[in-house]
């Protein structure tokens, strides 16, 4: 039964053709995937994109950090990843801070700065301020046994950022 299961993945840019047709200018998340980091626990989780993360999942979140006072830290880490003739890499990458109080199902976040970091991560940038040595080394163990060819091909930016 369990090898009935899917595994997950980040998702690699589409092959499709760009057209200038119907939906041009549409965002294109097919190269978008977020990563959790609760802890010093990091783990792929396919929900993120929709705000159904395992971490997020009947949570009441509000924009006042005051209403959740017993919250823990956790980060959406949104990864981006592009190919080249070598070859697929992580080619941006940007973390977005939540607080979340399982317990009591409140949480806190700033989902227009989500948002915008998202886009960061999808315009190739690293942005990774805020996130503790421990949270680094968990992500960057998460990447690399995610797929070490991808690690390797990686920009030294995002390399001296996780060391």
């Amino acid at each position: 039964m369990e090898a009935d299961k899917k595994k997950l993945a980040l998702n690699i840019v589409s092959s499709k053709v760009n057209h200038k047709g119907f939906g041009a200018g549409a965002i294109d998340l097919s190269n978008v995937s977020g990563v959790i980091i609760d802890g010093d626990e990091a783990y792929l989780d396919e929900g993120t994109l929709h705000a159904k993360s395992k971490i997020e999942k009947g949570i009441k979140f509000s924009t006042n950090k005051e209403d959740v006072p017993n919250g823990r830290k956790a980060w959406i880490v949104w990864v981006a990843v592009d190919r080249t003739e070598e070859g697929a890499y992580y080619a941006g990458m940007s973390a977005c801070e939540m607080l979340i109080d399982t317990e009591a199902r409140r949480g806190w976040k700033i989902l227009a700065d989500h948002v915008n970091k998202m886009d960061g991560a999808m315009k190739r940038k690293f942005i990774l301020e805020g996130l503790s040595d421990s949270e680094r080394a968990a992500l960057k163990k998460q990447l690399i046994s995610h797929n070490e060819e991808w690690w390797n091909r990686s920009d030294d930016v995002l390399k001296d950022a996780l060391s």
